[in-house]
């Protein structure tokens, strides 16, 4: 039994000492040694490429019609994601953009109620733009989506990895063309450069596999202290 304790903490031991290896450079990474420091970014590396902002079910949005205030308002988009506008009743707001909504509401209203009707759309607050994070994190859960979401940036926000995490068993669940599809990705081959932080998109699900090992390592450690005191008196 001690020698079993002993492997274990020596294992857990050249572990740590390891650490992580630096980046290696790659066709998606250039690594740069210290004594020249990282370039300064240009203007267009600053900015995510474009995603359409889609509205969705309990998502808030500000409708404005230029000189008509009356038919102006704030409103959330009910559960089936239609809107109720004045004079012109129920419209589809579901997976349409700001623009595209805009669009719906002056075609609506031109001719028979505004002359020359000038809408203008904003989504002021999202809940249906979100990612599922689930499994080893430290707080699972829903998290809006950005232009600029990857997968570590959804597991920097629910407060990083839990102590039983499978780094290289990270799964990311996505529809594609009404098709379900699945990546597997490795945490620790992101952090070295090995492949790019993949893009994380609304409605994809996260998991992060769970490690039976490192949850055996903490059952044994906590366990040596009540076997520890009956070796030590066995061998005096």
């Amino acid at each position: 039994m001690r020698k079993i304790f002993f492997s274990i903490i020596v294992a857990a031991g050249l572990a740590s000492c390891t650490g992580t290896p630096p980046p290696q450079p790659s066709a998606q990474l250039t690594v740069i040694p210290d004594s020249q420091g990282l370039p300064a970014p240009q203007r267009g590396d600053l900015a995510a490429a474009d995603r359409p902002a889609l509205i969705g079910p309990l998502d808030t949005i500000n409708v404005d019609i230029f000189n008509v205030p009356e038919l102006s308002r704030e409103m959330q988009v009910d559960a089936s994601g239609r809107i109720s506008m004045p004079l012109i009743g129920t419209v589809d707001a579901r997976n349409k953009t700001a623009d595209e909504l805009a669009r719906t509401i002056e075609d609506s209203l031109q001719g028979r109620y505004v002359r020359n009707p000038q809408v203008t759309v904003n989504i002021r607050s999202s809940v249906s733009q979100v990612v599922t994070v689930d499994g080893e994190v430290k707080e699972p859960g829903l998290y809006p989506v950005t232009n600029q979401m990857t997968l570590m940036r959804v597991i920097a926000s629910a407060k990083g990895l839990s102590e039983f995490a499978k780094q290289e068993q990270v799964v990311i669940l996505r529809t594609v063309d009404n098709q379900r599809m699945a990546g597997l990705y490795d945490i620790g081959a992101i952090r070295r450069g090995a492949y790019a932080d993949p893009a994380i998109y609304a409605n994809d699900v996260v998991i992060i596999g769970d490690s039976p090992q490192r949850r055996l390592f903490r059952d044994v450690v906590s366990l040596a202290p009540l076997l520890a005191a009956p070796l030590v008196a066995v061998l005096r």
